[in-house]
C-alpha cells in the first residue's frame, strides 16, 4: 500500500503539470481554454481525493502494523481507547482552512488592490481609506491561519 502511495505522490504533480502544459499549448493555438481548464481542475480534484484516501489508509496501516503482540491480546475496549483517528481529519481540516482562506484572501485583494490604486491615483488623499479595504481582504487569510492554529492545538 505504501508503494502505491509513493507512486501516486510522484505521479500527482506530473499529471497536474501535463494538463497545465496542454492548457498552455491550446491557448497558443487560439483554442478555447474552458475545456482544458475543466480537465485540469478535474485531474486536480481526483488526485486530491485519491491522496486523501491513501493518506488515511497508510496511517491506519502503520498504526496496525506497529502494535506489539502484547497489545493485541488486550480487550477491544482498551484498544478502542488508545486509537485516535481524529488526528488525520484535524490535519486535513487545518489544511483546508488555510488553503481556502488563502484563496478567498487572494480573490479579495485581487479585486480591492487595483481599485485602491486607481482611487489613490485620482485623489492622493483617499489612500488611507482605500488601504483599509485591501487590509480587510488580507485579513481573511490571517483569520484562516488563526483558525488552523486553533485546530492544530486541539489535535
Amino acid at each position: 500500500m505504501t508503494t502505491l502511495f509513493y507512486m501516486l505522490l510522484i505521479l500527482a504533480p506530473v499529471a497536474i503539470f501535463v494538463t497545465a502544459f496542454a492548457m498552455l499549448r491550446k491557448s497558443r493555438q487560439g483554442r478555447s481554454l474552458k475545456r482544458t481548464a475543466g480537465m485540469n481542475l478535474a485531474v486536480f480534484a481526483v488526485l486530491t481525493v485519491l491522496l486523501s484516501v491513501l493518506c488515511i489508509n497508510v496511517f491506519a496501516a502503520d498504526d496496525a502494523d506497529a502494535a506489539p503482540a502484547a497489545e493485541t491480546a488486550q480487550t477491544e475496549t482498551a484498544a478502542a481507547e488508545k486509537t485516535d483517528n481524529s488526528k488525520g481529519f484535524g490535519l486535513l481540516a487545518a489544511g483546508l482552512v488555510t488553503g481556502l482562506a488563502g484563496i478567498g484572501g487572494g480573490i479579495a485583494v485581487a479585486a480591492g488592490a487595483p481599485a485602491a490604486i486607481a482611487a489613490t491615483a485620482e485623489n492622493p488623499k483617499s489612500f488611507g481609506k482605500s488601504i483599509i479595504f485591501v487590509a480587510l481582504g488580507e485579513s481573511i487569510a490571517l483569520y484562516g491561519v488563526v483558525i488552523s492554529i486553533l485546530i492544530l492545538n486541539k489535535v
